[in-house]
């Protein structure tokens, strides 16, 4: 009896060391980020109505959807007791419906974009060690901002990138601005206005527009590294790539932090 319990203690522990083994393996292989899909529960409420969705959005969104009804929708209070009604009703018109449809189209597949994502904010920890990486979630916004950047999180408005030849675009948008509303731009979008945020350009209300512009140009120098193209491209970033290179052994992280943007002209 004494054997038997012996052989089963030994059994149980080399199963419990597997399964630890097993998920000690999947958080080391787990993507460095992926987009959570909160647009696909506002689909299911703002379609159907189920409810069952907007209790996961309050649950657990409830800063995305704070964020969402009262500061993009500005549908009033989240608090208010009428606001579910609310903010179900202004959905309702037949071309937002038409836009919510399209988006989970389009972005019915987000693999290669999530693929993409990992791979810059890789490099992007690699050049900026002390980098917070940000959750990053898909929303519908209708027609708001492109890209919501709060406390370490990105939020992707979808339905802002669905081609330049979108009918629902050509009322509201120059042809100009639709060339960036495509789904090439949202990645190089998000890394820009995630960087700036955590590299703002110190007492932006004295700079003269020339040190912004050049702030600007580093971000984008940066994006450009993690992306490993020149998506970004210009006369100031050509200043900051020259400067770069003469300056070759700066981190990424000294460059972005380096008060004198003046120095990057030579002065």
């Amino acid at each position: 009896m004494r054997k038997l319990w012996f052989i089963l203690l030994l059994t149980s522990l080399s199963l419990m060391s597997c399964q630890f083994n097993f998920s000690a393996d999947e958080e080391e292989n787990a993507p460095l980020v992926r987009v959570e899909r909160y647009d696909q529960l506002e689909y299911r409420y703002l379609t159907t109505g189920d409810y069952s969705a907007l209790q996961e959005m309050n649950t657990e969104y409830p800063i995305e959807t704070r964020t969402l009804i009262e500061d993009i929708l500005k549908l009033g209070e989240a608090t208010d007791p009428e606001i579910n009604n609310k903010f179900l009703n202004f959905y309702q018109d037949i071309r937002l419906q038409t836009l919510i449809a399209t988006v989970e189209t389009q972005f019915a597949d987000m693999d290669s974009l999530n693929v993409r994502f990992n791979d810059v904010f890789t490099r992007l920890k690699k050049m900026l060690p002390s980098l917070r990486i940000p959750r990053i979630y898909a929303q519908i916004t209708a027609f708001d901002q492109s890209i919501i950047v709060g406390d370490h999180t990105i939020g992707i408005s979808l339905d802002k990138y669905l081609g330049e030849n979108y009918l629902g675009y050509k009322t509201y948008y120059p042809l100009e601005q639709r060339k960036l509303m495509t789904r090439e731009y949202i990645i190089p979008d998000c890394v820009i206005f995630y960087l700036l945020s955590q590299y703002p350009l110190q007492h932006f209300e004295s700079r003269t527009q020339q040190e912004r512009d050049l702030h600007m140009a580093r971000i984008q120098w940066v994006a450009n590294q993690s992306m490993e193209s020149h998506f970004f491209k210009g006369r100031n970033i050509d200043i900051v790539s020259n400067y770069m290179k003469k300056n070759h052994k700066m981190s990424a992280e000294d460059f972005l932090r380096m008060d004198d943007i003046n120095a990057l002209l030579g002065k």
